[in-house]
């Protein structure tokens, strides 16, 4: 079996190995674990779709499983990660016409399919990270269950999370979602590396910052202060890997912005106001659905735009010149 090779892809992969380390230093080793049967399911998904073609598997779909993977529950059993890569994949990507043509984020499908199917090991079942440093490397898999991420605290009993911890990563949560420090790191690094866009990502940001100031200046206190805010959950992650996805997202530059600042805003609705106490992953789902619309809302309005002032110059053009005749 062959790959085909994807430059931007495989930045994107080299990128996610540092989240990866560290989700296995604070988690244990069945991180790895994960990860690599997601790879297996994915890559086979994607292999029986084009086994008697002339395509070949792509780097991407190494992309969507490492993604995936980081969105999930350390203690997720691994029966339901597959299934959950697999559907992604398969229902995310395949059925759309493989790479390049798929409407959503394949592995926010997946992993949206699993939260609602099965929401006890989305929503309830957390690991402690482990302490010290890097001792999870000494261990196969955290022991110490919690029940509650940061966030899920803070809607139940409105406890704010430690921002110490949340920049280091030193909290419950998603395999890499933890801390926001080196995510931040990583996301400038595929700024200036042009691999991710920064139109969205900046959009998505300050959106999410805009908002939350507002509702939180208006008065509502189900709702995170921007600098608690920003570095819990998954909103940076989200912004850096899942938003900026090239395929899914937006191509025209105020397209991108008005995606961003939609899924900003979404985010802050739903991780406020509704049962879910995340909300990027259904935030940006719905900024997919809109893409399109946005792209062709933007050419219209440029076409628009292009085509009245062509009118008003070519009236100008053909104005008799009064001044002159007068003279003459």
């Amino acid at each position: 079996m062959q790959m085909m090779k994807q430059i931007l892809m495989r930045k994107v992969i080299y990128a996610l190995i540092p989240l990866i380390l560290v989700g296995i230093i604070f988690f244990g080793w069945r991180v790895l674990v994960i990860l690599l049967l997601n790879c297996l399911v994915a890559i086979g998904i994607e292999w029986l779709f084009v086994r008697k073609t002339t395509k070949k598997v792509t780097e991407a779909v190494v992309v969507t499983a490492m993604l995936y993977t980081l969105t999930l529950p350390p203690s997720i059993p691994l029966w339901i990660s597959c299934i959950g890569v697999a559907f992604g994949v398969l229902f995310g990507k395949m059925v759309f016409g493989g790479f390049g043509k798929n409407p959503f984020n394949p592995a926010l499908v997946g992993r949206a399919f699993i939260y609602v199917n099965f929401p006890a090991f989305m929503t309830h079942q957390w690991l402690e990270p482990l302490s010290p440093i890097f001792s999870g490397l000494t261990f196969f898999q955290v022991d110490t269950f919690t029940t509650a991420t940061p966030m899920m605290l803070f809607k139940t009993d409105g406890t704010l999370p430690v921002l110490k911890n949340m920049l280091l990563g030193n909290i419950s949560g998603s395999i890499g979602e933890t801390s926001a420090l080196l995510i931040l790191f990583i996301a400038m690094i595929l700024l200036w590396q042009k691999t991710i866009s920064r139109d969205t990502f900046f959009s998505v940001i300050f959106s999410f910052i805009l908002f939350s100031f507002i509702f939180t200046t208006i008065g509502f206190s189900r709702v995170l202060p921007p600098h608690i805010g920003l570095w819990s959950g998954g909103i940076l992650f989200g912004a850096t890997f899942m938003a900026t996805d090239p395929i899914s997202s937006p191509k025209t530059v105020w397209g991108k912005r008005l995606y961003g600042i939609l899924i900003g805003l979404i985010t802050v609705v739903i991780r406020s106001f509704s049962l879910f106490s995340g909300g990027v992953m259904f935030a940006i789902l719905i900024g997919n659905t809109f893409a399109p619309i946005l792209d062709e809302l933007i050419k219209a309005l440029s076409t628009s735009r292009k085509t009245s002032k062509a009118t008003k110059q070519a009236k100008t053009n053909h104005m008799p010149n009064t001044k002159g005749g007068e003279n003459a």
